[in-house]
């Protein structure tokens, strides 16, 4: 199954993808290879540690290719969002309290829901999708069903309001 995501999501899974193949696996491949060579590797707690980085390494690498390979890559700035699509944020009102959500439908990788980017599988992503300006509807949700208006759809760039971005740092495994 394709998973949408944008340019920039996808662009950022291509790079931790890189980073972990050209530069963390073959220092981590040293490393062992270094520990290796102390001696008895059954009791070298150096050489089980490296062991064990490369063993994540490859998780974390057949994880990414996957991903890489099911991305169905959207530019959202291309559509003009009068319907609720990938990429809108969209300003609710919610009817039963009075006050106003934001949201922005993204892909499940891209997602912060504190930060209002909500995967474009989550319930209320789906509940929006095609709606316009105007557009009320009703979700049901474990607590009860809720009512909403859909009062505003705009362009924001995802990566703009995305708060928890992973740097190469947070790639290495340490």
């Amino acid at each position: 199954m394709k998973e949408p995501m944008s340019i920039e999501g996808y662009d950022k899974l291509v790079e931790e993808f890189k980073y972990l193949l050209e530069k963390e696996k073959p220092k981590v491949a040293h490393e062992k290879l270094v520990a290796a060579a102390l001696g008895d590797r059954s009791e070298n707690a150096d050489y089980q540690a490296a062991k064990e980085k490369l063993r994540f390494i490859d998780k974390r690498l057949f994880y990414l290719n996957k991903m890489i390979q099911n991305a169905q890559v959207i530019d959202p700035s291309l559509h003009e969002h009068k319907r609720v699509s990938f990429g809108s944020t969209v300003t609710l009102l919610n009817l039963d309290t009075d006050e106003e959500e934001i949201y922005t439908l993204c892909g499940v990788l891209e997602s912060e829901i504190e930060n209002g980017l909500i995967s474009i599988h989550s319930p209320l992503a789906k509940a929006m999708l095609g709606k316009e300006v105007g557009d009320d509807f009703k979700i049901k949700l474990p607590n009860g069903t809720k009512e909403y208006e859909i009062e505003n759809i705009e362009y924001k760039n995802i990566y703009s309001l995305k708060k928890n971005i992973r740097t190469k740092s947070d790639y290495a495994f340490h």
